[in-house]
């Protein structure tokens, strides 16, 4: 459970606190009992904690309109409270920017703001799996130094190949995705390293903790979130070690769950923030990947290639990757729209079949494949983003939905959208601005510029994949973005589906252990990596 805690401790009233309260709920929630427990800084004062007393420190700090005596006491509830001025759901690229961001800003303006960012994972980049062409725009604004502060970004794109494949074919086209200046690297290391500079600047981080609701006042405004009851059985009863989660709350508390993350569509549906943003509804892709450790003498640092057509249908919507990690590792993966017809098509056999096509078998033979994942995709692009403000807060990053769909590219849209809010919320916090200016700095911004101009390339492939190819062919080099319509997404997902006896079962191979696996092996896989990480996290 210590892997739980892994956060800055830094030397602010609000982060012992913090610290030991958190230790001391899930320590309860193991039968253990706390003793002897000293905050790092003998400056401030202090009291033991128990379930039903209060902690408190009292040391002030500069010009914070946060309580100079915060306290935390459950003689009327069952829960125990913290309060900041900012709470951030998720340590993802968009959360961590803008924590980064505010705590940049505090510095800068001399002000003190408390910032607490919550993480499901067990530590930061848990969540997240290896393998991403990055555009560095946003980190160069967010920490134009990042190169020699030894960003774990180090492998250029090297070379940019877009493959049409038939069933024994790999046919070489114009590659649209220009990823000169760009990067393959691991998100999950990348997020570590935001992580830790988070951590430097004072940014409070708890892996471990889910936030599972979200907190209201009497008007209905949103005061921060509530995390995970613990020492829940199975059957949903309470154990004997049940333990409720703890209320963090926050003057401005946002979202950056990622793709269609839980607190974010609840808060959606509430506040009606598609309707009054006029968007169109969101549409999703999976996307499933593997790390495989190749061959040497076939490991080509920084080659990307990107694929159309084969294994799937000419309905669906859909492409798989490659890319040449450091280390000889490559990532390779298919994303398939989830909008596809055919009830008996699935997604991770068409990505197994994938591996044997003769151009990616080619790479992936007597290499051994060291991580398996899953993961959904926001596709709506400019048509789906939804009013990203709500009462006491905003959404951010891929929660809102910023991925440039050709491209195949969100985080650097993501982190910008977190900076942004970040601007906008140190303004309202320290000067009395509109949290609402958010909306109007994301429209003035150039992710607004650019998923603008590539607005209509996924809707072009609403008619099929020939169509699809000739209309984003000329809206990528006739039109460049610049066309006067702007297509609309089709019907939601999950109405898309046409009834099985509109299609014949589709017959599936039988995986061969080397290239292709069952799913078992590869959930088996999934948990193997994540209890190594958990370990290696402990140590």
């Amino acid at each position: 459970m210590m892997l739980m805690f892994r956060s800055i401790a830094s030397k602010s009233k609000t982060s012992n606190t913090a610290l030991l309260l958190l230790r001391a709920i899930a320590s309860q929630s193991l039968h253990s009992n706390i003793t002897n427990l000293h905050p790092p800084n003998a400056n401030h004062s202090y009291h033991s904690f128990s379930r039903r007393h209060a902690f408190s420190f009292s040391k002030p700090r500069a010009n914070s309109r946060v309580p100079t005596s915060q306290s935390f006491c459950t003689a009327s509830s069952d829960r125990d409270s913290i309060e900041y001025d900012v709470v951030i759901v998720g340590a993802g690229p968009a959360g961590l920017s803008a924590a980064i961001r505010i705590k940049q800003m505090c510095r800068e303006r001399n002000a003190d703001l408390s910032v607490c960012v919550l993480e499901k994972g067990a530590e930061v980049g848990a969540h997240i799996l290896s393998g991403n062409v990055f555009e560095p725009r946003a980190l160069n604004e967010l920490l134009p130094q990042w190169k020699e502060q030894e960003a774990p970004i180090t492998t250029p794109v090297s070379s940019d190949k877009f493959w049409f494949l038939t069933k024994g074919r790999a046919i070489s086209l114009p590659s649209p995705f220009n990823n000169k200046g760009n990067y393959v690297i691991s998100l999950s290391q990348l997020v570590r390293w935001l992580g830790a500079k988070a951590e430097e600047l004072g940014v409070e981080i708890y892996p471990g903790f889910a936030a599972s609701e979200v907190l209201y006042d009497a008007n209905n405004k949103v005061i921060g979130i509530g995390t995970n009851d613990m020492g829940i059985s199975k059957d949903g009863s309470k154990k004997e070690n049940f333990q409720h989660g703890v209320e963090i709350k926050g003057r401005i508390t946002l979202l950056a769950e990622g793709c269609r993350g839980s607190l974010s569509e609840k808060i959606m549906k509430k506040y009606h923030l598609r309707e009054k943003g006029g968007s169109e509804h969101q549409t999703y892709a999976l996307g499933i990947k593997e790390v495989w450790e190749i061959d040497e003498k076939k490991h080509q640092p920084g080659a990307v290639i990107h694929t159309l057509g084969w294994p799937l249908d000419h309905k669906t919507y859909g492409g798989s990757f490659l890319y040449h990690m450091k280390d000889k590792q490559i990532s390779i993966g298919l994303v398939v729209a989830l909008n596809y017809q055919n009830p008996f098509m699935n997604p991770y056999e068409e990505f197994q079949k994938l591996k044997h096509h003769p151009a990616i078998k080619s790479f992936l033979e007597g290499g051994t494949v060291i991580q398996y994942g899953a993961r959904t995709l926001n596709e709506g692009g400019f048509q789906s983003i939804p009013y990203p403000v709500f009462p006491g807060g905003a959404i951010i990053g891929c929660s809102a939905g910023f991925m440039n769909v050709p491209k195949i590219k969100g985080t650097h849209t993501a982190m910008k959208s977190g900076m942004l809010a970040a601007e906008v919320t140190f303004g309202a916090l320290n000067e009395g601005l509109d949290m609402d200016m958010y909306w109007d700095a994301l429209r003035n911004s150039w992710i607004w510029e650019e998923l603008h101009k590539s607005r209509n390339y996924r809707p072009a492939f609403e008619y099929g994949l020939i169509p699809g190819l000739a209309l984003s062919g000329l809206e990528h080099y006739i039109f460049k973005g610049r066309h006067p319509v702007t297509l609309k997404h089709g019907k939601p997902d999950h109405e898309a589906m046409n009834t099985a006896k509109s299609h014949s079962p589709i017959h599936y191979p039988k995986a061969d252990g080397v290239l292709s696996f069952d799913v078992p092996t590869s959930l088996h896989r999934f948990w193997n990596t994540y209890s190594l990480l958990l370990l290696t996290v402990e140590s």
